[in-house]
């Protein structure tokens, strides 16, 4: 990645002591959950009205999540204020985390007015799920401080960030949005090219497209399908990605091995995986099963199982620290 030629010099970067949420809907109000809880200084903005008593009621509503997973010293909801005035919000922001809309054009123009108003030392992330730097940026006249923090809803809970830079996005910011995502207990991956999507939802996209044509071909039903997922290689994925999973399913000889004995067969049946014709009674089909699955559970029950479960992983994973040499589990506070 480089800098384009149109920008303007950028003054050295300054400690991050207040971070601005720009757009305060499910992702953005999760995301400023987690800086209160990391002990930030946290101003939010969002034009929609009702927006600040919708973000204070979530804050509230996840405080006891945020602390079950541990706060910093100074940790507070009380640290956070809310302007429906961009610009006020952006005044003396050192970190931008914007969650607008999806929609490019929306986007793009949002990223200009965040960039001429925010300190220019300060980095500004997008929470994008699609949409890439290169395009968003496009309208800013610092576009080498501007950069992809796409997290995993919801951000308060799931540690990854999905971290990648735009044509014009310097490198040193992509290395500063790592290591300041990294000491607040985020766990960052550096996407080393830019792709629709990013990397964890077209993981997630590949392994749906299955499931789907499974049910589609009657091979299973909604709620066995779920099953086959959390209860067979979701339970390992909690522990280890695919490729460290196959080098312990190599045996003594580990990934050579597999690669060499069993990779073929895989790239055989990759040419047995379907594409399901997703028609508007396959739709019912798995909108009913689902249904049936939950119970007559509410979404806010079933979120609330599932983050108890996720505490107790996230709990384990921290006992162990980090499967690679060198890394400890989550980070020093940095602030």
């Amino acid at each position: 990645m480089s800098t384009g030629s149109r920008t303007d010099p950028v003054a050295p970067r300054r400690p991050v002591h207040r971070v601005t949420i720009v757009g305060t809907g499910t992702i953005g109000a999760s995301w400023a959950t987690y800086y209160l809880a990391r002990g930030f200084d946290v101003t939010a903005t969002d034009p929609a009205p009702g927006a600040e008593a919708a973000l204070r009621s979530y804050v509230a509503a996840a405080w006891d999540a945020a602390a079950t997973l541990g706060l910093a010293p100074g940790a507070s909801p009380e640290r956070l204020s809310f302007t429906a005035d961009l610009r006020q919000a952006l005044a003396d922001a050192d970190f931008v985390q914007e969650n607008a809309p999806e929609r490019p054009e929306l986007k793009v123009k949002l990223f200009a007015d965040i960039d001429d108003a925010t300190p220019p030392d300060a980095i500004i992330a997008s929470s994008t799920s699609g949409i890439t730097m290169s395009a968003i940026q496009a309208g800013c006249r610092h576009p080498e401080r501007t950069v992809v923090g796409h997290p995993f809803n919801p951000p308060h809970v799931i540690p990854l960030v999905e971290v990648v830079g735009g044509s014009r996005t310097a490198p040193e910011t992509v290395r500063e949005v790592m290591a300041f995502y990294a000491a607040i207990g985020k766990k960052p991956i550096h996407l080393k090219k830019e792709l629709p999507g990013h990397v964890a939802n077209r993981i997630q996209v590949a392994l749906y497209r299955e499931v789907v044509y499974l049910i589609e071909q009657g091979v299973l039903d909604v709620a066995d399908a779920d099953d086959a997922v959390s209860w067979g290689p979701g339970l390992r994925w909690g522990v280890m990605g695919p490729s460290l999973l196959w080098h312990l399913g190599g045996g003594e000889g580990g990934i050579r091995h597999f690669m060499d004995t069993l990779m073929p067969r895989m790239v055989e049946a990759w040419q047995e995986l379907g594409a399901p014709e997703f028609t508007p009674e396959l739709r019912e089909k798995i909108v009913s099963g689902v249904l049936e699955e939950a119970g007559g559970r509410s979404i806010d029950e079933l979120a609330a199982r599932r983050d108890a479960m996720l505490f107790g992983l996230l709990a384990v994973r921290a006992s162990q620290g980090d499967l690679r040499p060198g890394a400890d589990g989550r980070a020093e506070e940095g602030r």
